[in-house]
């Protein structure tokens, strides 16, 4: 007769119906494209009441790397790789990390697909791949580097046309004094080297990537790094790119209406994982499609 721990221990492992719902549609998933399946979703939508209570974890983090090193861990790796990014992104070093070491596993034969939104740092993990799948319904965004919401580049137009402004007319200085105040010591220079940070990462991932070979990677790379990367073009760091407006950026975008197959799966499983996000503690999914999960869940109640 089965232990009680024994049993107890078969029962996590089904987990709950969203569970296993989920897990069933990210296998059939698996099967249709014939690769390894992870996806990585973040519930800040769906939990939003909680985020405005002050609850930290929705964005792109270190933490997140032990849910990546189990799921991919066992996997055939020659096999490759289809990322399901649902993220509103986050931290441009856990970015970074997180990258090399998705390329360690399976190289450059990384897919992106998009099934709603993936905004900033979740951006720039979808041009890190080789390919990025997107529907008529999904969105990117700008990757212009934001501290504490207030973005880099915004920082700097701002400081530049204050000592235009008071170098034209000193007496503007009552002006601009306090509002230059506002940023702490050396917070013009470190958003100077955060947005070349970003723009060498993203540089080098397009053109070791999706715009490997090409005679002009380099020049293909500036252009999307010209407007994605550019907080006076994209004008707010919430603007979402359309899959029109990134195949015109040259973005190695496949639409995921050409496959209805592939869409119906894609889509299938995006709907139960967020249902599993909406209906359930879970606040963060990292899972793959043999069933093995990295879950956050929140346990508190909104006000």
């Amino acid at each position: 007769m089965p232990s009680w721990d024994k049993v107890q221990a078969e029962i996590k492992a089904v987990g709950s119906v969203h569970d296993v719902i989920r897990r069933q549609h990210l296998r059939a998933l698996s099967e249709h494209t014939g690769r390894n399946v992870i996806v990585y979703y973040s519930g800040w939508l769906e939990k939003e009441h909680f985020i405005r209570q002050g609850l930290t974890g929705a964005e792109v983090s270190d933490s997140d790397k032990n849910g990546f090193m189990a799921t991919i861990h066992e996997l055939d790796r020659s096999e490759g790789l289809d990322l399901l990014l649902h993220t509103p992104g986050g931290d441009v070093a856990a970015t970074e990390s997180l990258v090399d070491y998705l390329r360690a596993m399976f190289g450059t034969d990384i897919r992106a697909i998009i099934p709603q939104v993936a905004m900033s740092a979740g951006t720039m993990i979808a041009l890190a791949c080789k390919q990025i799948i997107m529907g008529k319904h999904s969105s990117l965004g700008p990757i212009d580097p934001q501290f504490n919401g207030l973005p880099a580049h915004g920082v700097i137009e701002e400081f530049e046309k204050a000592k235009v402004e008071i170098e034209a007319n000193p007496a503007t200085m009552a002006v601009w004094q306090p509002i230059i105040a506002k940023y702490p010591p050396a917070f013009i220079g470190e958003c100077a080297k955060a947005i070349t940070w970003a723009d060498q990462m993203v540089k080098a991932w397009l053109e070791t990537g999706m715009f490997q070979g090409r005679k002009d990677a380099a020049k293909a790379a500036d252009k999307v790094l010209g407007e994605l990367a550019d907080h006076a073009l994209t004008l707010s760091h919430s603007r979402h790119i359309s899959m029109d407006k990134a195949k015109e950026l040259g973005i190695e975008v496949v639409a995921l209406e050409e496959d209805q197959k592939l869409q119906d799966a894609v889509l299938t499983v995006h709907h139960a994982c967020i249902q599993t996000l909406a209906e359930t503690p879970a606040f963060k999914i990292i899972e793959n499609h043999n069933g093995i999960g990295f879950i956050t869940s929140v346990n508190v109640r909104p006000a």
